[in-house]
């Protein structure tokens, strides 16, 4: 997310006092109101944060006027501003501002300090914070490194098409997280202690999302998510219960790109699965 704004230059006369009207463009305290929520925004795209609910107060997520933004976490990534009573109609549990302490807590992780000597980036998580549906991958790529935010890359591109044209979604509509949130060296699967490392974030996500459904991509994610051993051949056609959510296993979208004639379809039969268990109207039906 890139948030840009242009500041107007406040007009002065005589000797540089400015003569600004209360409450227009030019009115200083609005530009600091503007600055404030500019730092805000910053701050929840770093969290993968893409929604907002309405009717919530502007300058209570922004600051008051004059106010300095948030602060950064340990290792340079923002920390959550402190915390603000939640009007009645807001849910109890706000989860934007629970998911940016989340990510400031797996931003500073050094769990696996081999991982975190060698990535650039911690990669937490994208989307929609009131999803229905959740696609879980198996970890960060060269590409997800490099930006901090997951499935950016080939496979990514793949999925987007996934989303949008396979299911009528948009990707902001879902959220899509991995099992670690550090790349392993060479894009190898994630071991075994890594993902145990990490899964305390997967769950705490997981229970702050609140999702419907899950799609988990390819078999790390699978049998991870799920606590089996099974190959993914029999994991898919089926829908499971985990937590209350539903869960579906289907490949990893670098499956199609590596064996097109064999993935497409598969991959389409269990994404229709889904559409169908979600209420979703399936193309030329």
């Amino acid at each position: 997310m890139e948030t840009r704004l242009v500041w107007n230059r406040i007009p002065r006369t005589g000797k540089g006092t400015a003569m600004v009207k209360p409450g227009s463009q030019d009115d200083p305290s609005r530009t600091r109101m503007a600055r404030g929520l500019a730092q805000k925004i910053q701050s929840f795209a770093q969290a993968g944060v893409t929604h907002i609910r309405r009717g919530v107060d502007v300058e209570q997520r922004a600051g008051s006027p004059g106010e300095a933004g948030p602060a950064t976490c340990d290792g340079g990534a923002p920390r959550p501003a402190p915390s603000q009573p939640q009007p009645a109609s807001a849910p109890a549990d706000d989860r934007v501002a629970a998911l940016e302490r989340l990510r400031c807590k797996v931003a500073v992780c050094t769990r696996c300090p081999h991982l975190a000597r060698t990535r650039r980036n911690t990669v937490f998580g994208v989307g929609n914070p009131y999803p229905r549906l959740v696609f879980l991958g198996e970890a960060p790529g060269a590409d997800e490194d490099a930006q901090g935010i997951p499935f950016v890359g080939r496979a990514g591109q793949k999925l987007t098409e996934i989303i949008e044209r396979g299911m009528g979604l948009r990707r902001e509509d879902v959220y899509i997280l991995n099992t670690i949130k550090c790349r392993p060296p060479g894009n190898r699967v994630p071991t075994p202690d890594e993902a145990a490392n990490c899964r305390e974030y997967l769950d705490a996500q997981l229970e702050i999302l609140k999702p419907e459904f899950v799609c988990c991509l390819g078999l790390t994610a699978a049998q991870h998510l799920l606590g089996t051993a099974e190959p993914l051949g029999r994991l898919r056609g089926r829908l499971y219960d985990y937590r209350g959510m539903r869960v579906v296993c289907t490949y990893h979208p670098s499956y199609i790109l590596r064996f097109p004639e064999l993935g497409r379809p598969a991959v389409w039969q269990d994404i229709q699965m889904l559409m169908k268990a979600m209420g979703l109207p399936l193309p030329g039906k």
